[in-house]
This record gives structure tokens, C-alpha cells and sequence, in this order.
């Protein structure tokens, strides 16, 4: 690339394209093309793996060959034509998909929008699926993540902002938020932890999340990922602030809670009763999740008289020939777990099965056999791992099970109170755990009556006025939900 990025062109066409292709490091796919027009000579440079052929020579090449009256600018037919005299400039152009077009005798570059935007079609996530509801989800074209925002939130409130990261990427990174209801000190500070990011490139929406959290040493995500529309465009109507990423399908929204991640689109897909149930489920699948294994090593170590002769003698038989202790036991098939889910993820559908089948079956049945562990651990792990599997974001199931070790070693050396005293101490961290400024514990830390309508379980829809206070909205009270048939 050249030195010197305040380069601009000059009358003599040979020199403009030696500094184009100079500052595109000699590239190989930077294709030159020469017009010779009567007694005009035109030069079209393209990346050939950045644009359409066919839309190049249809809206470009041959209306300048056909027309002989008017101007360049004028005869190109394109969506988006711009004028630019800087080299550095008219080579990024060129790396996002236009066409530049010289003229000898010119001091001005004519660029015109000529990309090819191959992009994968639109379908449900996989690891976000719904019973009702839609079934579409974002992909890799932060455009068109934009436009299914706008599809279900047409209002001209709705803001973007863009950003460019990364001096070798040049990622471009979108902020979506709805003006009249956002709380403008959170756009404030995210835009000023956005700008202030210096690094060579941005890969992804996890990267961006790593860079801009307010406690990246938590095990606990400060940031809901999802590539499902619907909810993203929910969590805008509640105040909050989405972050694309171009070339990832996955949304950030921020700021958010630690109940946001036990909350699914379904919920509010299905009557409140039912919504209500799953969720009160789901909140309750993370305690068992952390504290299952420890509570079970605390029994068999230091508190079998809390259980039923028949139960514990069933323990006890089952414990007779394994050679080691609760806390290794639980630790080795813990990992087994990650193990085997790392492989069922990394491997294609047909042999991921199997290896599942495999690794439940026959590995679990083989290691009680061989007595290297009780079968009452394989039933606990095993309900361990359903509870952590029910959040409907993987990430916080991960944190569960991370979560979890720490747990039973306190099990394994203070019995019940060690596992008091590790739940303390993790919701003592969630209580004073901030996403972006705001509490990440709320409702409960600190106490919000009006907001535990939709926490734990979710109240019929008609109830909800009012919006959730943890990001602070311009506008708490939403309009009231008229039901006029009622008085009728």
C-alpha cells in the first residue's frame, strides 16, 4: 500500500491507474480495462471478486459505449454513483464492491455501486428454534439484519448508527436503537466504548462483546447474543440497544439482565399460563444445574443421615466397588459431558448421533460395570446436564456447568455449608454485576415490584404497561392496552 494516503489523481490516466494499483499492494484481481471512445479513453478498474459481471457491463460499460452527449456521471446507470480526486478513497471504494471509471485529461473519479452480494437465504437459527412464531433469522449481511429489524419496527424513530472497526478489517459495525425511547446516556456510553476500540480486526459479535463488557473475568454474559429477529426487535421496544456485526448473523443486545437469558420468544407465543410455567422451569433448572452434583457429594461425604434407610442403603451398595471419591467421580463424568458434546458439534449430523448414542449407552453403562462410577452419579449427571441444556441461550447453560465445579469442591470439603457459601457468594456477584452501568440482577438487586410481572413468570400481555426499568427508558409507561369488546 502506498505511503502516502493523501495522494490524488492527475490529468495523465497512466499515472491515476499506477497509484490505484499501488495502493492495492499490486493485487492480482484488480482488473483494468481500457474504452477507447472516439477521442476520449476511459480506464474501469474492478476487483473481479468483488462485483457482478453482468451488472458491470449492463449499467456501466455499454451505456458509455452506447451514449455520446452526455457526461460520464450522467450515462453510468447504477443505484449509488459518488465523485472522489483521493486515491485512498477510491481504493477502499474499490474493496467495497464499486467501479471506478477515468477519464484522460480528468482530475475526477467516478465510483459506482456494483457489488455482489452473495449472502446466504434467510431461515430459522438452528440452536433458536420455536414452536409458533416466525421462522426467519438473521444472516451475514448486516444490510439485510437491518432491513427485518425495520420489517417489524416501521417507525421513523428507529436509529442506525454505523461504525468502522479494525484498521486492516474495516468492520463495519451498526448500533440500532428506537430515538424517543432509548435511555441517551446508555447510547452515550456504548458509542464511546465502540469508538475508543483500537485493534487490526474485528471478527465477530463475541469479540466485540469481549472488548466493550464491564467485567470480562465474569462467568456470567453481560451481553444476549441471538439470531432471532422477533427478539431483537422486542428487546428495542424495551429501551435496550442492538450491535451487528457485518458478516456475523448473530445481535447483540445490550444492556441485560440475567433473567433475559431464561425468557424465549415462545413464552409470548403461547397463552400466559403456559409461558409462565416454562419459565418458572427454567429459572428453577438453574440451581439444580450448579448445585445437583455438590448436594449429592455432600450427602454421600458428610450428611447420609438426611436420607430414607432404603435410599441410602441403594447408594451405598452402588458405592461399594468404586474405587474413588463422589467429587472425582462428578468431575470426570462432568468432562466426559463436555467431551461429548464437543464432539457431537464438531462432527457431521449422522456420526454426531451416533457418538451420542455411543457416549450415553454404551461408554455409560461400560464405566458402572467396571465400576469406576455409581450409577445414582450417572443419574445425577445426567440431570445435571438436561437442566443446564434448557437455557434458551447456550452460553449461560455453559456458565451453569462451569459453575458447578467450584460448587462441589466446597461440597466435598464443607459438606452443605460449602455449598451455601459458594451460592452466596455467586448471587452476591450477580447483585453488584453491572451490564453497561445497569444491574444486571434486576428485578430483584435492587427491588423492583413493578417488574417482577415478567421474571419469574409472565403476566397476560394486557397487564404489562409498563416497560422494564433496567435500562433506564425515556418512556416507562407504554400505551395502555385497550380491550374495548370487554365493555361492550
Amino acid at each position: 500500500m502506498s505511503s502516502n494516503k493523501d495522494e490524488v489523481l492527475t490529468k495523465n490516466l497512466k499515472n491515476n491507474i499506477e497509484m490505484i494499483q499501488d495502493y492495492l499492494c499490486l493485487t492480482e484481481d484488480l482488473v483494468v480495462k481500457i474504452i477507447h471512445k472516439n477521442a476520449q479513453i476511459f480506464a474501469i478498474l474492478f476487483l473481479e471478486s468483488m462485483i457482478k459481471i453482468e451488472a458491470l457491463q449492463s449499467f456501466i460499460i455499454e451505456p458509455i459505449l452506447r451514449e455520446t452527449k452526455d457526461e460520464t456521471g450522467n450515462i453510468v446507470k447504477s443505484y449509488e454513483i459518488k465523485n472522489s480526486t483521493n486515491i485512498s478513497e477510491l481504493g477502499d471504494s474499490l474493496l467495497d464492491g464499486f467501479c471506478l471509471i477515468l477519464e484522460e485529461n480528468c482530475l475526477n473519479g467516478i465510483l459506482a455501486a456494483a457489488a455482489d452480494d452473495k449472502e446466504r437465504t434467510i431461515s430459522e437459527p438452528a440452536n433458536e428454534q420455536n414452536i409458533n412464531g416466525p421462522h426467519d433469522g438473521f444472516v451475514e449481511s448486516i444490510n439485510t439484519n437491518i432491513q427485518l429489524l425495520r420489517k417489524r419496527i416501521r417507525t421513523p424513530e428507529l436509529k442506525i448508527k454505523y461504525f468502522t472497526i479494525g484498521t486492516i478489517t474495516n468492520t463495519k459495525v451498526a448500533m440500532v436503537y428506537i430515538d424517543s425511547i432509548v435511555n441517551r446516556k446508555l447510547v452515550e456510553v456504548i458509542e464511546e466504548r465502540i469508538s475508543g476500540l483500537k485493534l487490526d480486526s474485528l471478527r465477530s459479535t463475541g469479540q466485540l462483546e469481549e472488548l466493550i463488557e464491564d467485567n470480562t473475568f465474569s462467568p456470567f454474559p453481560q451481553v444476549l447474543n441471538t439470531e432471532r429477529p422477533d427478539r431483537a426487535a422486542s428487546y428495542l421496544l424495551d429501551g435496550k440497544i442492538n450491535l451487528l456485526v457485518d458478516g456475523n448473523p448473530t445481535v447483540s443486545i445490550v444492556p441485560i439482565t440475567f433473567f433475559a437469558f431464561y425468557q424465549a420468544p415462545d413464552d409470548y407465543n403461547h397463552r400466559w399460563l403456559i409461558g409462565s410455567f416454562f419459565r418458572i422451569i427454567r429459572v428453577f433448572s438453574f440451581i439444580v444445574a450448579i448445585s445437583l452434583p455438590a448436594i449429592y457429594i455432600a450427602i454421600v461425604s458428610f450428611h447420609s443421615e438426611i436420607l430414607p434407610i432404603g435410599l441410602l442403603y441403594s447408594i451405598r451398595v452402588s458405592l461399594e466397588f468404586v474405587p474413588f471419591l463422589p467429587l472425582v467421580e462428578a468431575f470426570a463424568m462432568q468432562i466426559i459431558l463436555e467431551l461429548l458434546k464437543e464432539a457431537a458439534i464438531r462432527l457431521p449430523s449422522p456420526i454426531a448421533q451416533t457418538i451420542g448414542i455411543v457416549g450415553g449407552l454404551v461408554i455409560g453403562t461400560a464405566v458402572v460395570e467396571a465400576h469406576l462410577v455409581s450409577n445414582t452419579m450417572i443419574v445425577v449427571i445426567g440431570f445435571t446436564a438436561i437442566a443446564s441444556f434448557v437455557a434458551p441461550v447456550s452460553e449461560m447453560g455453559t456458565s451453569m456447568r462451569l459453575l458447578g465445579f467450584p460448587t462441589m469442591i466446597m461440597a466435598s470439603i464443607l459438606g452443605f455449608f460449602g455449598i451455601t457459601l459458594t451460592l452466596m457468594l455467586i448471587f452476591m456477584h450477580m447483585c453488584k454485576l453491572k451490564s453497561f452501568g445497569m444491574p444486571y440482577f434486576s428485578p430483584m438487586a435492587p427491588f423492583r415490584k413493578e417488574d417482577i410481572k415478567d421474571t419469574f413468570f409472565r403476566l397476560p400481555s394486557w397487564k404489562q404497561n409498563t416497560r422494564p426499568t433496567d435500562a433506564v427508558p425515556q418512556k416507562i409507561v407504554q400505551q395502555r392496552i385497550s380491550r374495548v369488546w370487554k365493555k361492550k
